[in-house]
């Protein structure tokens, strides 16, 4: 079960990642350097990779456990579009009761491994009223509304800076490409999210306060995992899939069951664009 706060020391937490980057280097055949985050509804997409590794979370030395429902809670590695790719079936968040320390534990391994880029999904309720219930988009930037800060307390130099630039946390470069890999016309929105740390919904006053900072959609994830992704060098392409649209101003109540299924109806177009977009990377 998650701790109401991360009590172990840096130094202890850094031997936690090391065991845990020695046990997965002692199983598997070559480091993949492409690691993909699935959120909330989109765990099947890990079925489209040719599995060669499967590790249970609970395998893996020190690793948390994923307490959401919607969240398989293990790692395949495997290739995908011809690359070779570790796919996370479900994640950690600020409000199951870990740390973000904790949170982005499975970033640190995989870094220590040698991946390189980090592709991160999620499902996002819509603050931008020009989108649809099934949408796609590109995370452009971010707005951290999560009160902790993974990198807060003492640094490891070997990990990254002290002060870490998050001017391109979304890296162009892999968003240009996810759009050629989208069709023409381009079939992707392009926005900011913003991370909250849940697990309570957002009330219309809330909701109408993120709009008004210029957020076009808002999930309890994802930023945390980024902001380490960064500190560690990683190039990040963000997506959501925008499970439901609320206009403050004629609020419906937001039923977990309907974001669910929302983001399990729009899979499909999210899986045919990451098989696309992993095949364009060199």
């Amino acid at each position: 079960m998650p701790k109401e706060q991360c009590f172990f020391s840096l130094s202890d937490y850094r031997q936690m990642v090391e065991k845990a980057r020695d046990f997965l280097a002692s199983k598997i055949k070559k480091s993949p350097e492409i690691v993909i985050i699935l959120g909330t509804g989109l765990s099947g997409a890990a079925e489209e990779i040719e599995i060669e590794e499967i590790f249970p979370y609970e395998t893996i030395p020190h690793f948390p456990r994923s307490t959401v429902e919607s969240h398989q809670g293990r790692l395949v590695i495997g290739r995908l579009a011809g690359k070779r790719v570790a796919a996370f079936q479900g994640r950690f968040h600020y409000y199951e009761g870990y740390s973000t320390r904790e949170v982005t534990f499975p970033i640190r391994v995989m870094a220590l491994l040698g991946a390189r880029i980090l592709i991160i999904s999620n499902a996002a309720g819509g603050l931008n009223l020009s989108y649809q219930p099934g949408d796609l988009m590109l995370i452009a930037d971010h707005i951290n509304l999560i009160p902790e800060n993974p990198l807060r307390g003492p640094n490891i130099e070997e990990w990254g800076p002290r002060f870490p630039d998050l001017s391109e946390a979304y890296s162009r470069r892999l968003r240009q490409l996810a759009k050629e890999a989208s069709g023409s016309p381009p079939y992707l929105r392009e926005g900011v999210y913003v991370a909250v740390s849940g697990p309570s919904l957002e009330t219309p006053a809330e909701t109408r306060f993120l709009r008004l900072i210029g957020a076009d959609a808002v999930g309890m994830s994802t930023v945390p995992e980024v902001i380490v992704a960064k500190h560690a060098g990683l190039e990040v392409l963000g997506i959501s899939v925008i499970a439901n649209v609320n206009d403050p101003d004629n609020f419906q109540p937001i039923l977990l069951e309907e974001v669910i299924a929302n983001a399990q109806k729009a899979e499909g177009r999210m899986i045919d664009l990451v098989k696309r977009f992993v095949a364009q990377l060199e």
